[in-house]
């Protein structure tokens, strides 16, 4: 063994931490709204939400008070007891859905949500092949990596996918027949990409996709973990498109925060999963639960659907300024589409107090601001791009 070393010779806190993300030139210290406080008391625009986490931004005090109150009635206890507040988190991610009669799951992250959504479908159509979509991500686990797109060149690090995997064209419809056949289970597909860019795919490919699976008899798989609950201006994009998957998965601002993601399927697909096919720990938490109630209320009581619909508008009529040249996406997952490398500026903007985020697109600059961003904020951002190099 190495020798322990002396007392004095101590590494650093930050040295602990695995060195495993990029980490942007900025430490918080503290959050309010929509803006981060620096260690050198400096606020920040956020409008980058943690990756499309923070939808009622930092300190939101119905979703604090929630948390609050249910850790002093009760932390945790496992599924295998039932809890009333897991009961209504349940119908009301179902109602607020709107797409049918859906069946919740409750898990800890969208990777576990895909990687459910997946043995869901091998296991109920018998299938070993899934179709993905070409720059498409659903997460670093072993059946979700499997269906990123990249991932076994980048960091997948598995021996082998579980089961068969072909990526199909992005919005290239001729291509279904082929490589959607007989044999697939399923088609996992985000409605609008996220870290490629926000790009929306359409409703007329993810209708296309629709059709050819009920011709096969696959399963249809819509990854919103972050382009879901409420970020596009509608509940979903599957409403926004008018196009219902078999099986949704859900995440990122679903608990504001909190760690919590859902898988959310037909009551036919539930009705085929024996008692215990599926399982988690921490899933379906009663502090998840508060987390997603007060969102849900906060979405819905503060009228915040339409409030996302107006933002985005507004950042598309104004901001096509300076360095951005169009813009892409839906809602507020906007992708600004610039001359220069994004991440210029991703750090030009950093240096006014704007944070925003990049994409796997050298050329497109991601917004996923909170929902309670306002119109000023907005005017933020259109100045300080008018004043960057084109």
């Amino acid at each position: 063994m190495p020798p322990v070393p002396a007392l004095d010779a101590a590494p650093a806190a930050s040295e602990f931490l695995a060195p495993v993300f990029a980490q942007y030139p900025l430490e918080v210290v503290s959050a309010q709204g929509v803006w981060l406080t620096n260690t050198r008391g400096e606020r920040v625009l956020d409008l980058y939400g943690g990756h499309a986490v923070a939808a009622l931004g930092y300190g939101h005090p119905a979703w604090t008070g929630a948390l609050a109150r249910q850790a002093q009635l009760c932390q945790f206890q496992s599924n295998a007891v039932a809890m009333a507040v897991r009961t209504r988190a349940a119908g009301r991610l179902a109602r607020f859905a709107q797409l049918g009669d859906a069946r919740v799951f409750f898990v800890n992250s969208g990777a576990e949500a895909n990687e459910n959504a997946l043995k869901i479908a091998l296991r109920t159509t018998s299938r070993r092949h899934v179709a993905a979509i070409e720059f498409g991500f659903h997460g670093r686990t072993a059946a979700a990596g499997a269906v990123t797109w990249g991932a076994q060149a980048k960091w997948y690090g598995f021996p082998r996918a579980p089961f068969d995997v072909s990526f199909l064209p992005r919005g290239d419809v001729s291509a279904l027949r082929a490589r959607v056949t007989r044999r697939t289970a399923a088609v996992i597909v985000e409605p609008v990409q996220g870290l490629a860019g926000a790009v929306d795919l359409g409703a007329d490919y993810l209708a296309a996709l629709r059709r050819r699976c009920d011709e096969v008899g696959a399963l249809l798989i819509f990854d919103e973990v972050q382009c879901g609950m409420g970020r596009t201006g509608q509940p979903f994009a599957a409403r926004l498109h008018g196009v219902v998957p078999d099986l949704l998965t859900t995440a990122k601002a679903l608990g504001n925060g909190f760690p919590c993601a859902a898988l959310l399927m037909t009551p036919q697909l539930s009705a085929q999963l024996p008692v215990e096919s599926l399982g988690t720990t921490f899933g379906g938490g009663p502090m998840a639960c508060a987390a997603i109630e007060a969102v849900l209320d906060a979405i819905e009581s503060q009228g915040l659907l339409e409030r996302v619909r107006h933002l985005g508008a507004l950042i598309r009529a104004s901001c096509i300024v300076g360095p951005v040249r169009a813009h892409q996406g839906a809602g507020l997952l906007v992708g600004l589409r610039t001359t220069r490398p994004a991440r210029e500026v991703h750090a030009e903007l950093l240096e006014c107090g704007i944070l925003a985020g990049t994409s796997s697109d050298p050329h497109v600059l991601r917004l996923l601001p909170p929902f309670i961003l306002e119109d000023e904020h907005v005017e933020l951002l259109r100045d300080a791009l008018r004043e960057l190099p084109a």
